[in-house]
């Protein structure tokens, strides 16, 4: 699949150079292996209907605020997802979401 960052400093992080906005992520080596494995799967798999079948991704389609963009997660345990959307011939990456609200923890 094509994928298209959109966040300038998410492509700084997937590049070894963190930035302020996620020098907090960059530091966790054991997240940073986790995102680089998720967005290899992103761009290795053909299309969105199959990344359903990677239970560890937790791929959902976004409701409310979010209505129109898809997530998955990055690593289980942690609240910080991918959230993009879709286009002909591949994905747009939105931005890592770090909402400590996500999953019941209100």
């Amino acid at each position: 699949m094509k994928v298209i960052i959109e966040d300038k400093d998410l492509v700084l992080l997937l590049n070894g150079a963190p930035s302020k906005k996620y020098k907090k992520l960059a530091k966790d080596v054991r997240f940073m292996d986790k995102l680089f494995e998720t967005y290899s799967t992103l761009l290795t798999t053909p299309c969105t209907e199959r990344l359903s079948q990677f239970s560890n991704l937790r791929y959902e389609k976004l409701k409310y605020g979010y209505s129109g963009y898809s997530s998955v997660r990055i690593m289980n345990g942690r609240v910080e997802r991918l959230i993009f959307s879709e286009h002909e011939g591949g994905i747009t990456i939105k931005l890592i979401e770090l909402n400590q609200d996500h999953y019941g923890n209100k």
